[in-house]
């Protein structure tokens, strides 16, 4: 697509790829951030996403949504959002697809479990392992290391949450190998990308916890928005029961929430005076927001969320049976490394924190399933809570 907005991020102006790559290389007729694109949909970290938890560990139910369909779904919002600011659609879906690959088997749970197993060396964040994924184990190139994705895409990935002055050990190693300008804001696209995953989990979540149980549409109701929604959807569509309208109030919300998010961009854009995308990484705050009153709005969802659903009875217990398992694996590996598979074992470093680093990168890239099934083989059985 060409961008016409003049803040959006440029591909021909792209600051390039951190290993140079000869034009007699390139396959099709594609722009730097098509390719970056391209390289995220293909990658093995990718596809072990569709095995890895969203808000339900290794669940039964094949309707619910796992991080692989959580990521479509945010590139489908941020793709909407950046056609309407003219940004770069291609720059913004790549960044969307990417920004949860690094996160470990059974989400959070399994993020806290290797934090807390990696604690003197380093610790552990599932942002900071998305660019070690994509910068240094995901490696199907024969002559270097990673995916070799261009500076915006690993700018945005890094930043998409705003800048980063005190970075974990992994970031810090994919900034030093190609500075990132950490301290600063990154891209639009990137900043569109981080509140479509906002939009996203807001409302799928609650699509999921109904479907689930966990949540009622009574309780739900409590929150204000949800119920202004609700009354709106109702008063559309009078004569159809209840529960044949959750879809479209999490249409509705997901379409009220981008609205006010386009809205908020192009005032903030206008009333600070953006002409470019340097324009963008110079400024002192972020650019792409909700309005005063959606921010609100939208952090008193998230506080009922956790609340009523993610801090759940029966998820606690799952979160509880997660850390069991990641921490097991973790604790194996390290007494006798002769259970990594070949390849791993080898390249085991002799020496901390590089060898703690080495086989948390290992348990990292499990779906759950195979954390499962690996906690079988190497440690024992275990039960698991309903919902696994």
């Amino acid at each position: 697509m060409t961008t016409t907005a003049r803040w959006a991020s440029d591909p021909a102006r792209s600051r390039g790829r951190l290993h140079v790559e000869p034009r007699a290389a390139e396959r099709g007729p594609r722009d730097a951030f098509q390719r970056d694109r391209d390289r995220v949909v293909h990658s093995i970290s990718f596809r072990r996403l569709r095995h890895k938890t969203q808000v339900f560990m290794a669940p039964d139910g094949d309707h619910f949504r796992v991080r692989l369909t959580h990521s479509i779904e945010v590139a489908q919002i941020g793709r909407v959002i950046a056609r309407s600011l003219g940004l770069n659609e291609d720059l913004t879906e790549a960044l969307c697809l990417a920004h949860d690959i690094g996160h470990p088997p059974f989400g959070h749970a399994g993020e806290d479990a290797l934090k807390a197993a990696l604690t003197g060396k380093g610790g552990f964040d599932h942002n900071g392992h998305t660019l070690r994924a994509l910068t240094v184990l995901e490696s199907p190139y024969p002559r270097w290391l990673g995916l070799n994705l261009s500076w915006e895409t690993l700018d945005g990935l890094a930043k998409h949450n705003g800048p980063v002055r005190h970075p974990g050990w992994a970031l810090a190693e994919a900034d030093a190998a190609f500075p990132l300008e950490l301290t600063r804001y990154s891209s639009l696209e990137a900043q569109v990308a981080a509140l479509a995953d906002d939009i996203a989990y807001d409302n799928h979540d609650i699509d999921d916890g109904l479907r689930a149980g966990l949540l009622s549409l009574d309780a739900i109701l409590a929150v204000p928005m949800i119920a202004e929604g609700w009354d709106a959807v109702r008063a559309r569509f009078p004569d159809c029961a209840p529960e044949r309208l959750v879809g479209e109030l999490v249409r509705s919300q997901i379409g009220a929430m981008v609205n006010d998010l386009i809205a908020s961009t192009r005032a903030n854009l206008a009333e600070h005076q953006i002409e470019t995308a340097e324009d963008v990484r110079a400024a002192d705050g972020a650019m792409v927001t909700f309005s005063d009153g959606m921010r609100a709005a939208e952090r008193t969802l998230k506080r009922f969320m956790y609340a009523e659903l993610y801090h759940h009875p029966r998820q606690l217990a799952a979160a509880e049976t997660a850390a069991q398992v990641v921490s097991g694996l973790f604790a194996a590996y390290a007494d006798d490394p002769r259970r990594l598979p070949d390849g791993w074992r080898e390249a085991l470093p002799a020496e901390e924190p590089g060898r703690s680093r080495h086989i948390a990168d290992f348990i990292a890239g499990m779906t759950d399933r195979f954390a499962i099934t690996r906690y079988r083989e190497h440690v024992g059985a275990i039960d698991l809570p309903e919902g696994f």
